[in-house]
């Protein structure tokens, strides 16, 4: 039986396997599979956009009748609880089992429920013929609200990869500095706001800072966001992310990823990189070591692919 704290679940597309794969072995050290992963590391589900619930293991056992017995010793007194099935990969019970589940859930607690606005969900579920019981987290999906932002262009990154370039850059810690270093309309920022994490910004083109100032201002976040030339930029972070432009619009050789992958590492140890082509002999010059990568394909039939390149300093 795994004797860990947190169980989470998952929840994204094919296409984005291999980014969450990507997340989870930076956020818990461990690739989740099958949706499911058993931690002892506690994560905030809304710093992933893959995290579906966080579910705090209170006990477990390989027999319901049991479990029902281990909740009643618990004796747990709180009013203005909610009980919840939660359905992981494998489960087959029906719903009126499920149901007839939750109501032992609510007579083994002492207390009023509240179905409406609880204060707290307690929740149940069952995993390779272990039954668990624990404190249900949830993800809070206010963060789509940013899919109506003023402004963004066609080869903006998508929320889900700027999602995850917060949580691999932070993997959540409120206390660190971060810097996008090419923060075009603010995609990024966005994401690192809403986390309540400490970011700043600059980008070279007039026209995209300020459109990133209109989109900070648009939901009432505060960032410091510069317009200038990464070289130029003083300041030391923890972490930075580097989303290298390669639209219509930006005239990008070899040279110009060079000057902003090596500025940026003259700025912070630890430095997350969004690239189409493959950088690695550019990352290593600059004085990184790639820790981790994942290649993210578009959903359409195209052969336009991002690469996620996490790097520290060697």
């Amino acid at each position: 039986m795994p004797n860990y704290n947190y169980l989470y679940s998952f929840n994204y597309d094919s296409h984005n396997s291999e980014l969450c794969k990507l997340e989870s072995r930076q956020l818990f050290n461990q690739s989740e599979k099958y949706k499911i992963l058993f931690s002892d590391i506690k994560v905030d589900p809304s710093i992933s956009p893959f995290i579906k619930n966080r579910f705090e293991i209170i006990t477990s056992s390989d027999s319901y009748t049991n479990l029902i017995t281990n909740i009643k010793e618990e004796d747990i007194h709180i009013d203005g609880f909610k009980a919840e099935y939660l359905i992981l990969d494998g489960d087959n019970t029906d719903y009126d089992e499920r149901r007839k589940k939750l109501k032992d859930i609510g007579y083994s607690i002492v207390g009023e429920p509240d179905f409406e606005n609880p204060s707290i969900i307690y929740s149940i579920c069952i995993y390779n013929n272990i039954w668990y019981f624990g404190v249900l987290i949830k993800h809070n999906m206010e963060w789509q609200k940013h899919k109506k932002k003023p402004f963004s262009f066609s080869n903006s990154i998508g929320m889900d990869i700027a999602k995850t370039l917060v949580a691999l850059t932070s993997k959540g810690d409120k206390t660190k500095k971060l810097l996008d270093a090419c923060s075009g309309v603010g995609t990024v920022i966005l994401e690192a706001c809403i986390a309540e994490l400490n970011i700043e910004g600059c980008d070279i083109n007039p026209k995209r800072y300020e459109q990133t100032l209109k989109n900070i201002k648009h939901y009432d976040y505060t960032s410091n966001i510069y317009c200038t030339d990464i070289k130029d930029h003083v300041g030391s972070y923890d972490c930075a992310i580097v989303d290298l432009p390669y639209n219509l619009y930006s005239l990008v050789d070899d040279s110009t990823t060079e000057h902003i992958i090596n500025s940026t590492v003259k700025l912070a140890d630890r430095v997350v990189i969004v690239s189409t082509s493959d950088i690695k002999e550019t990352i290593k010059k600059s004085g990184l070591k790639v820790k981790d990568f994942c290649i993210v394909e578009k959903r359409e039939k195209s052969k336009f692919a991002r690469k996620i390149w996490v790097c520290e300093k060697e």
